[in-house]
C-alpha cells in the first residue's frame, strides 16, 4: 500500500482547463511548437537526456506550425515551467499519455478562434523543399529541418530538434497540409495499382510526389529518377534524409515487403506497402 501511495503521489496532477464543458479554453502556437507525449519539458530538453528513437526515447510527437490551434484540457507547473495538456485537429491521432505543450510557445485566446489555414504549395515548390532537406539528421517527431529557434532560447542545453522524421519531411514541405502519421498516409489520396508488379514495373508507374508507404514509414517520389526519405538508421547504415534511385529503392524494399493495391489490415500489413497518389 505504501508503494502504491508513493506512486500515486508521483503522478502529474493537472487542473481542469475549464469550469464547464461549454466554456473551453484555447491557445494558438505563436512559434514552431514542440508537442510532447510527456509534460516533463525541463527533463526532455535539459541536455542530460539523449532523444534516441532507436533506444525508445521518443518524447516528441510533432512540431506544430505557428497558428496551430490547441484546446487546453488541463495545466500544471513542473520545475517552474507551465505546461498545458492539449488536443488539436492538426494531430488527431491517439496517444497513450496525451499531448503537452510548454505554455511559453503559445498564446491563450478567448472564444473559439479559427483553425490554422492550410494551403498546399505548388508541386515544384514541394519538390524543392524536399530536396533542400537532403543530408539533414533523422529526428523522431521533427518536422522543421532547421530546428526550433525558441527551443534554443528557452532550453539552450537541450536538443533543438534539428532534422526531420519520415512523415515530418513531407509535413514541412507541404506547410503542414498532409497527415503527420504514416498509418494515415497509407490511405491518403488514391491508390496506384501495383500488386504483383516487379520493382522495375512499379518504378515506371510512379509520378512525382507519389507516396510509397506502409505503417511506420513513408517515402516520396521526387522526379523521374529519385525517391527521398528520412531514415532512422538503427543498427547501422544510412541515417537522415537520403536520395536514391526509384528502382533500387523498390528492390530493397521488396526484399521484405510485397506491393499491394490497398494496405492490408492486421499482420498482413507488416509485409506490405502501397503507392498513394494524393495530388489532384
Amino acid at each position: 500500500m505504501k508503494t502504491m501511495f508513493l506512486a500515486l503521489l508521483a503522478l502529474p496532477i493537472f487542473s481542469p482547463a475549464a469550469h464547464a464543458a461549454d466554456h473551453p479554453r484555447y491557445a494558438v502556437a505563436v512559434a514552431a511548437t514542440p508537442v510532447l507525449n510527456t509534460p516533463d519539458f525541463a527533463k526532455t530538453f535539459s541536455g542530460k537526456v539523449k532523444l534516441d528513437p532507436c533506444k525508445g526515447v521518443r518524447p516528441v510527437e510533432f512540431i506544430a506550425f505557428p497558428g496551430t490551434l490547441f484546446r487546453i484540457e488541463g495545466e500544471q507547473e513542473r520545475d517552474g515551467v507551465k505546461v498545458y495538456r492539449v488536443t488539436s485537429n492538426d494531430y488527431p491521432y491517439p496517444t497513450k499519455t496525451g499531448l503537452f505543450v510548454d505554455a511559453r510557445f503559445v498564446e491563450a485566446v478567448e472564444g473559439t478562434p479559427r483553425e490554422r489555414q492550410r494551403t498546399l504549395p505548388e508541386p515544384a515548390e514541394i519538390r524543392k523543399r524536399l530536396l533542400s532537406a537532403v543530408g539533414r539528421p533523422y529526428v523522431w517527431g521533427g518536422n522543421f529541418k532547421e530546428g526550433v529557434p525558441l527551443l534554443r532560447t528557452l532550453y539552450p542545453q537541450g536538443d533543438p530538434l534539428y532534422g526531420v522524421d519520415c512523415t515530418g519531411l513531407l509535413y514541412e514541405a507541404t506547410d503542414g497540409y498532409t497527415p503527420r502519421n504514416s498509418s494515415y498516409l497509407t490511405r491518403y489520396g488514391k491508390g496506384v495499382k501495383v500488386a504483383g508488379l516487379s520493382a522495375a514495373e512499379i518504378a515506371r508507374k510512379l509520378e512525382p510526389l507519389d507516396l510509397v508507404a506502409y505503417k511506420g514509414h513513408v517515402m516520396m517520389v521526387v522526379d523521374e529518377d529519385s525517391i527521398i526519405q528520412s531514415v532512422m538508421g538503427c543498427g547501422g547504415g544510412k541515417k537522415g534524409v537520403v536520395l536514391s534511385s526509384r528502382e533500387e529503392t523498390l528492390k530493397k524494399l521488396m526484399r521484405t515487403r510485397e506491393p499491394a493495391d490497398r494496405y492490408p489490415k492486421g499482420a498482413a500489413g507488416e509485409k506490405s506497402f502501397v503507392v498513394r497518389r494524393w495530388l489532384r
